[in-house]
């Protein structure tokens, strides 16, 4: 899909059709009042030579008959109606599967209320704060209302394709791509909610079409390629920091508690200065990348 097109919503759009059940007969009854007028038409052939007015008589009702039951005939398959219409003024749906019979002067215009599964194309759309992503989701959709599918949009399908591009659109504005302290919804850390809120999102844009939206779930999702890696090279150095963050974090409460265990056990008596340097060589040996060379001291913290 490469149309973009902000469509109406559907709670603002006017809807002029509503599905009704149409007045259909099972195909099989009449199949039996077709055989009926083929016997009636040959019984009119054999009495056509003791009477021939009326043998022409019954042979032409029971010929009439015919042709007009055999013009009423259509299938229709699971999962697919028909929408029957009388000069152009709709007068119901058939969702019966089967032989079905409608008066022939009544044309009909079939639908698949099927389940449709719809990939769409890799959008290129700028997030939250402006960086450029590319975005593409996958979409289950079907037809409820086969009335507003044929009258109210001019092609169904494709107004449903344009809908998932600009819903995709809308929602990708909404939300940053990725956010490393956690504190916001990201397209990125939120794929459940980015997901729901993108269905309820295209709801609202097919419902003027009579559709329903059964599933949306994003099925890519990275930065554009021409800042790709300079974004990756952000990500890392941001991680790096949260890291360090958290290690001194922790190292500081380790360090704490160590000085307090000694105070509280009488292990040994340190003033400031000895506080100092062993509060220094614990933050070394805790923080540091390296593994720590042990150097024994055989003097004294003074010298």
């Amino acid at each position: 899909m490469t149309t973009t097109n902000h469509g109406i919503s559907g709670s603002n759009a006017l809807s002029l059709s509503r599905e009704t059940s149409a007045a259909t007969y099972s195909g099989f009854v009449m199949l039996g009042l077709m055989l009926l007028a083929l016997v009636a038409g040959l019984a009119g052939l054999g009495l056509f030579v003791s009477s021939p007015i009326a043998g022409i008589a019954i042979g032409a009702v029971a010929g009439i008959v015919f042709l007009f039951v055999a013009c009423g005939f259509y299938l229709l398959q699971p999962n697919q109606a028909a929408a029957l219409l009388l000069f152009g003024a709709y007068r119901g749906t058939d969702r019966n599967s089967g032989l079905r019979w409608r008066w022939p002067w009544l044309t009909r215009t079939k639908i698949s209320t099927r389940v449709h599964n719809v990939t769409s194309e890799r959008l290129k759309v700028n997030d939250l704060r402006g960086n450029p992503i590319e975005i593409a989701t996958n979409v289950v959709w079907r037809v409820t209302d086969s009335a507003q599918a044929l009258f109210d949009v001019d092609d169904y399908n494709k107004f449903v394709f344009v809908q998932i591009e600009s819903a995709v659109r809308a929602i990708a504005a909404k939300y940053p791509y990725d956010d490393i302290e956690h504190q916001e919804t990201t397209l990125r850390g939120h794929a459940e909610v980015v997901s729901h809120e993108l269905k309820e999102e295209l709801q609202e844009r097919v419902g003027v079409a009579g559709i329903t939206i059964d599933e949306c779930r994003l099925t890519h999702l990275a930065y554009a390629s021409e800042i790709a890696q300079s974004m990756l090279r952000r990500q890392q150095a941001e991680a790096v920091i949260a890291a360090r963050q958290k290690i001194v974090i922790g190292a500081v409460s380790m360090v704490e508690n160590a000085l307090q265990l000694l105070s509280e056990k009488n292990v040994v008596e340190l003033d400031d200065e000895r506080r100092a340097a062993m509060v220094s060589n614990l933050m070394v040996v805790l923080c540091s990348e390296r593994d720590t060379q042990p150097i024994i001291n055989t003097g004294t913290l003074y010298q």
